[in-house]
C-alpha cells in the first residue's frame, strides 16, 4: 500500500492513540496487581468467577463462559483446569450432551468472589469513574460500544445458495 493510500493519523489522533495504547497496556496490569494484592487471584480468574456468579443458571458450559468473556476457548480451558485445581470451580457432565461438561462455582469459589468483589469494585470506581465527569461517562458509553463493534470479528455471511 502506497503512502498516498494511507490515511495517516493527524497530530491530535496520534496523541489520542498513544494515550489509548498506554491505557490498554497499563490498566490490565493495574487490575491484576489489585486483585493479586487484595484477593490472591488474577483478573482472568475473577472474570470467570464473576460470569458464573452472575449467571441465572447454577452451571454453564465452558463455551458459554468463553462467549460471555469474548475469549478463545483454549485460553479458557487452561484457566479452568487451574481454577479447578485450586478448588474455585466444579465440573460435571452435561446432562444434555454427555460429551461435554458444565462448570459451576464451588463453595470456595463463591467465597472467593464474595470476598474479592468489594475491593475490586472500589478499584474500578476509583480508577475509571471517580476521575471522570458525567459528560465524560456519557462519551465513553457512546464511544466504547462503537469501537468494540468495529473490532469484533463478524461471522461470515451465509451462502445464499444454501
Amino acid at each position: 500500500m502506497g503512502t498516498e493510500e494511507t490515511r495517516w493519523l493527524n497530530e491530535r489522533e496520534q496523541k489520542l492513540w498513544q494515550t489509548i495504547r498506554e491505557f490498554i497496556w497499563q490498566f490490565p496490569s493495574a487490575m491484576d496487581r489489585q486483585l493479586t494484592q487484595d484477593s490472591a487471584m488474577q483478573s482472568g480468574e475473577y472474570s470467570v468467577l464473576a460470569v458464573l456468579s452472575e449467571s441465572k443458571e447454577t452451571s454453564l458450559r465452558p463455551a458459554e463462559v468463553a462467549n460471555e468473556l469474548r475469549w478463545d476457548r483454549s485460553r479458557l480451558s487452561h484457566l479452568l483446569r487451574r481454577m479447578e485445581a485450586k478448588g474455585l470451580i466444579t465440573r460435571c457432565s452435561d446432562v444434555l450432551d454427555r460429551r461435554g461438561h458444565q462448570i459451576g462455582l464451588s463453595e470456595q469459589g463463591w467465597q472467593a468472589i464474595r470476598e474479592a468483589a468489594p475491593s475490586h469494585v472500589e478499584f474500578i470506581r476509583q480508577s475509571l469513574f471517580d476521575s471522570l465527569t458525567t459528560t465524560e461517562h456519557a462519551a465513553l458509553e457512546t464511544a466504547l460500544p462503537k469501537i468494540l463493534a468495529a473490532i469484533t470479528p463478524r461471522e461470515p455471511a451465509g451462502d445464499p445458495a444454501n
